[in-house]
């Protein structure tokens, strides 16, 4: 079932939103989040809705959603962090991160992506799952692991820098705790340690092939609490409500945490998936579609 609605990802990160000369102070954003929070609500009342996932851990972004009124609208704020591949500070420092938070915020923070690559060596991810549940256990609404599966490659990431972020790029591809060849790596062994506490964030890209492997590896590792997406842009596609009703319907077991995004082209400012919307309200009516649809 869908427990909440996570609204955006990553918007303080270009990669995501894309916001120069277009939204320099995230107001397009916030007034995007604002009506769709809204338009949530209409449907379904009670239903838990949370603040995009930040990545860099920026108090100053959560600070700014609170004097545009942002805040008010959302039940939750979210966090992503990955120290030991992509931040600027030590995993020791998590605890210190989460605190930067609670002093711009009385809202509950949930830690929607926080994971580690094999990009180097596998023993690395194996120490960042337990060092990272460690600092993590109780700290935390949500804590969602990512990522289950390595991301394919001859899939791109989802970002708008590509080859030019050198060997950050790759990382990208390593985050899982099971190869793309469907073969688990070391860390996938102590994983069910930490569940249910700990749940998993998995994007299941349009058709993907590997969402059944997914539902069956999430139950063998005891997981109960799912992050995934349903894109925007995906919903222009042709067949996109069979994909969505298939996605959806495979991951009923699960407490859901169901994140929107990505602008489709004909929608944007710009045409791509980053941009802000042309129409802030046309964002509002997908979401409230989903939720009537699958909440």
């Amino acid at each position: 079932m869908i427990e909440a609605a996570k609204l955006w990802n990553e918007p303080n990160n270009k990669s995501h939103w894309n916001f120069d000369e277009i939204d320099t102070d995230w107001r397009i954003y916030a007034r995007m989040v604002t009506e769709a929070s809204s338009a949530i609500a209409a449907e379904r009342p009670g239903l838990t809705r949370v603040l995009g996932g930040i990545s860099p851990i920026e108090p100053g972004f959560i600070r700014n959603m609170a004097e545009k009124g942002v805040l008010d609208a959302v039940d939750a704020v979210a966090v992503h962090g990955f120290p030991l591949d992509w931040n600027h500070w030590s995993i020791n420092e998590w605890p210190s991160k989460l605190d930067e938070i609670h002093a711009v915020t009385n809202k509950p923070i949930w830690i929607t992506e926080v994971g580690v690559s094999t990009f180097g060596a596998e023993e690395v991810q194996e120490f960042g799952l337990q060092r990272t549940a460690e600092l993590l256990s109780g700290k935390a609404d949500r804590i969602h692991w990512y990522s289950l599966f390595d991301l394919p490659r001859a899939w791109p990431a989802t970002t708008r820098h590509r080859e030019a972020e050198g060997s950050s790029y790759y990382r990208h591809f390593c985050m899982g705790l099971v190869r793309e060849d469907g073969t688990p790596k070391l860390a996938l062994r102590h994983f069910a340690n930490y569940t249910p506490e700990i749940g998993i964030c998995q994007w299941f890209h349009f058709e993907d092939p590997r969402l059944d492997d997914g539902v069956r590896w999430l139950k063998e590792l005891g997981v109960t609490k799912l992050r995934t997406g349903l894109s925007w842009a995906d919903s222009l596609r042709p067949n996109a409500d069979a994909w969505f009703d298939r996605q959806m319907s495979a991951l009923e077991d699960f407490d859901v945490t169901v994140t929107f995004c990505f602008t489709p082209e004909s929608c944007g400012i710009a045409p791509h998936h980053t941009s802000p919307p042309k129409c802030t309200t046309q964002f509002a009516d997908f979401c409230a579609r989903m939720i009537r649809r699958y909440a």
